[in-house]
């Protein structure tokens, strides 16, 4: 005996919906388990932590250079400006094809780094108040737009100096 045709229509759209309407919820708790639940690591707060900082000992009476790495075990941040005693005017620049362009800010990216290394990234000190000699230390403030400022000690090495970490 066969069965009239609106059931079977019937009984399909009925199992139709319930198909899409589990797809839908696969899919919904697909999409909740990417990371929504705040545990990524770019949506976590930056932790910070500077390293390897030095000023290699200024040849001129106006201007100085700074190197340090910044390593960041959480969320993204942005470096958006440093300051210091030695001089009213440091700048962060980048080093692009071999040319010196100043930057306004640098991305700390989530679980990396950022390398302010000679031949690339690195600051100028101008107008300083003094030109430091090797073995003293000055003191620099890192701003960052999410961990706020980060206070740095920069030895002062020889102009010949050549880390080991490649700076």
């Amino acid at each position: 005996m066969s069965r009239p045709a609106s059931r079977r229509t019937g009984r399909r759209t009925g199992r139709r919906a319930g198909l899409l309407a589990a797809c839908s919820l696969v899919a919904a708790g697909t999409l909740t388990g990417c990371g929504s639940d705040g545990s990524s690591s770019s949506s976590s707060a930056p932790a910070l932590k500077v390293t390897g900082a030095y000023m290699p000992a200024p040849s001129m009476d106006t201007m100085a250079a700074g190197f340090f790495t910044v390593t960041n075990s959480g969320g993204a941040d942005t470096l958006t400006s440093v300051s210091s005693d030695l001089s009213d005017d440091v700048t962060m620049h980048a080093t692009v094809g071999g040319a010196m362009e100043e930057r306004k800010s640098f991305a700390v990216p989530a679980e990396g780094t950022l390398d302010f290394a000679s031949g690339g990234n690195h600051l100028m000190f101008a107008k300083l108040t003094h030109k430091p000699g090797p073995g003293e230390k000055v003191s620099v403030e890192l701003h960052f737009a999410k961990s706020g400022t980060v206070r740095v000690s920069m030895p002062v090495k020889p102009a010949t100096y050549s880390p080991k970490t490649g700076h």
